[in-house]
């Protein structure tokens, strides 16, 4: 057992640490950071720092660009957002602060980014020029650049828009190519990146996600019905079709806004995902992937993403059936709830426990959150243009 005269130099040396500390960022609130979120606001190039347990708005960070397509991820430390613009921007932002501590501009048109398992890379995916740019997170200095270059039918070398971009373990990330009809994954524990390459996987992949233990990366086709799967177990094994003919026989309806996959919910053993060009949420196994129901829903779905206990799923919808949101019992497997938490509803985003759910009401100029079991709601936040929403579990989470 140690004695008090022993003890009593341990606590001074702690004190002095955590005085150093304190002093070197003589503008942040002394506080946790785990109940905290952003909310994008996308006509003002602005993000919104609020406190998810007291629904409260304790910051607003301007100067971030064209954020009409905009998402965000953390930082290890969940100190840092960083914002992906659709102009091609990169910034980092000192959630204690509310401050921006870098910025580059470093491409024309950007669409999402990941950050490495190990918390140290930033990769971002870029429509114009067509790649992925690797920067680390804590300078925003550059660290590689991997153009998404194909042959076209022609032979001539062309560049391919990035879609789905997610980390994966092993300091690897992975994203699709949509006009080349390819998934690229980079392999970063080395000093420079090792790329392999699957090819001719189906019709213009549009997004994907990277399943919650970063084994399975799934993309979506939108040029033909059905999912492509790999196992980065398995890499050996290359990419398998999953969910072919989910829309045999059917027409498509007009496609006013893509399905998102990230977000889209496994539970139960099943996956839930939207339907491209209909009215329905799918359900497959996620042990064989077959197709083992289909749920009508209001419009064509977005976002399928469920609670974290996954009794529930909540799903909103495209352009002109946009401001509703429904409930569906995974257990029942049927609707329980409509909701109208305003118009053009963008974006939903559950606290990590799932008590709560925000949602952004784009066009009402507001973010409401319900209690998710008695779906009443218990508070409203005003906002401009609100659309993604993301709390600081996510920095936890693979693949978000």
């Amino acid at each position: 057992m140690l004695s008090q005269g022993f003890r009593k130099p341990l606590v001074a040396v702690s004190l002095t640490a955590l005085l150093t500390g304190c002093q070197a960022t003589p503008n942040a609130e002394l506080r946790g950071t785990g109940d905290l979120g952003v909310v994008v606001e996308r006509a003002t190039g602005s993000l919104a720092v609020v406190d998810t347990s007291e629904h409260r708005l304790l910051a607003r960070v301007e100067g971030l660009g064209d954020l009409s397509h905009a998402s965000v991820k953390f930082s290890r430390d969940a100190r840092y957002a960083f914002v992906f613009g659709r102009d091609g921007g990169l910034s980092r932002v000192d959630l204690l602060t509310g401050t921006i501590t870098h910025r580059v501009m470093q491409s024309g048109n950007s669409i999402g980014g990941a950050i490495s398992q190990d918390g140290s890379l930033v990769a971002v995916a870029n429509y114009e020029p067509g790649g992925v740019r690797l920067f680390d997170s804590e300078t925003l200095e550059p660290v590689a650049n991997i153009p998404a270059t194909y042959r076209d039918e022609a032979g001539q070398e062309q560049r391919s828009k990035v879609v789905g971009l997610v980390d994966a373990p092993g300091n690897r990330f992975v994203y699709s190519l949509f006009e080349a009809d390819a998934i690229h994954v980079v392999n970063m524990s080395g000093k420079t990146p090792e790329v392999t390459r699957f090819t001719d996987i189906g019709e213009a992949p549009y997004d994907a996600l990277i399943g919650p233990n970063g084994r399975h990366y799934i993309a979506g086709l939108f040029g033909e019905d059905g999912l492509v799967l790999l196992d980065l177990w398995h890499l050996e094994d290359g990419v398998q079709r999953i969910l072919p003919d989910y829309g045999r026989g059917e027409a498509r309806l007009p496609v006013y806004k893509m399905p998102h996959l990230e977000g889209w919910a496994m539970a139960g053993g099943e996956a839930w995902l939207p339907a491209v060009g209909r009215h329905e949420v799918l359900v497959a196994d996620t042990d064989n992937w077959s197709l083992t129901g289909r749920i009508s829903v209001h419009g064509q779905p977005i976002f399928v993403m469920r609670r974290p206990d996954e009794r529930q799923v909540w799903v909103n919808f495209a352009h002109p059936n946009n401001d509703v949101v429904q409930v569906i019992d995974t257990e029942r497997r049927e609707v329980v709830a409509t909701l109208s938490p305003g118009e053009a509803v963008m974006h939903m985003e559950f606290t990590p426990r799932g008590e709560q759910v925000w949602i952004s009401a784009r066009d009402s100029d507001r973010v409401v959150i319900y209690d998710t079991r008695t779906l009443e709601e218990v508070a409203r936040l005003p906002s401009e243009s609100p659309s993604g929403i993301f709390f600081t579990d996510r920095a936890h989470r693979i693949g978000l």
